[in-house]
């Protein structure tokens, strides 16, 4: 990956394999065991809330190409509907990330103890937990370049098993176990909706892309290809990866399996292809977590140059990276960890509530951007605003509905979350008023970074 002469690093590859890596990860290798219960229902799903996902990452392209500012779905909002509505989504992607971070790496150390069943007691697990976060963190510290091309390798090193399994695999699958198409006993549109959140976890990510823009070679064509390319190349995966591990496996296994594709891949190819996969899962799991990492320093970044976030996060290392906030959401990250390693009985409880707030906390923004081209279109070429396209009505419908399917607790916490940001937004408005809500520098697709590095 080389460095283009105005000093960007992140070229098509990079891009493309940041959203790659950021959504093929646990959401992806957990997932045939949690539908399973719902069975041939479960792929119609999957190509349901691929096409979604399609049309959200369209949409973030368009608005990528009308203005490649840094912060992604914040730097949109807040163009599109003003510096409050900016705040809430800045806020709620950030919680997004770093609750993102435990559930990755808690699947991480379960395969990892799989493997190696010696450090299966807790404070090991813990202790390992921590240590894969942390280490992605001092990676990502060394500059966006260490990390762009760390997800290049960690994506095409998983990208070639988990492809084999979906695509070899389906010379191996016994049609028998197709037979229902919906065995769960609950009307389709409700199994439809309890199964949005489960597989809508899996494309989270999917707008990755778009955040780091300060740091994208040609960013009004790169983040926009990189986009729909890493979307399409994981919902091909998702789909037959389904689809070969549903009928390799007896729905009465796979729904008690905890290591889905693994134990397809031993059924086919015998106990080197369950290794095999093992590793390309824990290779999937560190890939993430350099992605997301990635993210969660350039999100609060954006937010604070715009006055929104305190201003320690717009501070850069001497590596020019926002280290303040890239600290500070792991700090928050550990955090749940911690809780979760002290939860005893409730351990799998908390980690459903960790899947869920990640979740509805990264679709609330999903649906502000969905509508918000429009707006913003207007704002950058001036004149009346555009019909909404039937894409992005479509984006929209599937936002809402991901959000009706994830049940009360998790909207109910994350609404809560969402609440706590308020305080802080009011203090920094007294504090200094935040900057107005226009394109950087006030030119078409400007990009703007912070100023002075630390």
């Amino acid at each position: 990956m080389t460095t283009s002469p105005d000093g960007k690093s992140l070229g098509l590859a990079a891009c493309t394999a940041i959203v790659v890596g950021n959504m093929v990860g646990s959401g992806f290798y957990l997932s045939p065991a949690a539908v399973a219960p719902y069975g041939n229902l479960a792929i119609l799903v999957w190509i349901i809330m691929g096409a979604g996902a399609i049309c959200l990452g369209l949409t973030f392209a368009r608005l990528a190409s009308l203005v490649p500012a840094v912060g992604g779905p914040y730097a949109y909002t807040r163009l599109a509907y003003g510096d409050f509505a900016g705040f809430l989504i800045a806020w709620g992607y950030w919680i997004s990330i770093w609750t993102s971070l435990p559930v990755i790496a808690i699947a991480f150390t379960g395969v990892l103890i799989d493997l190696v069943p010696a450090l299966g007691n807790r404070l090991a697990a813990t202790v390992l937990t921590l240590g894969v976060i942390w280490a992605i963190v001092l990676v990502n510290l060394r500059g966006v370049h260490a990390a762009g091309l760390f997800a290049q390798v960690t994506t095409y090193a998983k990208l070639l098993p988990f492809g084999a399994v979906a695509i070899i695999g389906l010379l191996y699958i016994d049609t028998s176990h197709f037979a229902e198409f919906n065995p769960s006993d609950q009307p389709i549109l409700q199994s439809i909706a309890a199964l949005a959140p489960l597989t809508m976890f899996a494309y989270l990510g999917l707008e990755s892309a778009t955040v780091p823009a300060g740091d994208v070679q040609n960013a009004e064509r790169t983040i926009p290809r990189s986009t729909v390319l890493g979307i399409s190349i994981a919902a091909t995966l998702y789909v037959l990866g389904t689809i070969v591990v549903m009928g390799v496996l007896p729905r009465e296994q796979l729904v008690h399996s905890v290591a889905p594709f693994s134990e397809a891949a031993g059924v086919m190819w015998g106990r080197g292809g369950a290794l095999a996969i093992s590793i390309a899962v824990v290779v999937s799991s560190i890939g993430a977590l350099n992605g997301w990492t990635l993210l969660m320093g350039q999100v609060p970044m954006a937010a604070a140059r715009d006055g929104l976030f305190p201003p320690l996060f717009a501070r850069l290392s001497s590596r020019g990276v926002p280290a303040i906030g890239m600290v500070v959401s792991a700090c928050f990250a550990t955090l749940l960890v911690l809780v979760q390693a002290m939860g005893g009985e409730g351990f799998a409880a908390v980690y459903r509530l960790m899947v869920g707030l990640s979740t509805m906390t990264a679709v609330v923004p999903y649906a502000f951007c969905s509508l918000a081209s429009g707006l913003v279109a207007a704002r950058v070429r001036g004149g009346r605003m555009p019909r909404v396209s039937p894409i992005e009505l479509i984006a929209f419908i599937f936002a809402m509905f991901t959000l009706y399917g994830s049940g009360a607790e998790p909207v109910l916490y994350g609404l809560v979350l969402l609440m706590l940001g308020i305080p802080v937004y009011v203090w920094q408005r007294r504090n200094g008023a935040a900057a107005s809500a226009e394109l950087p520098e006030t030119t078409p697709g400007a990009i703007t970074r912070p100023a002075v590095p630390s």
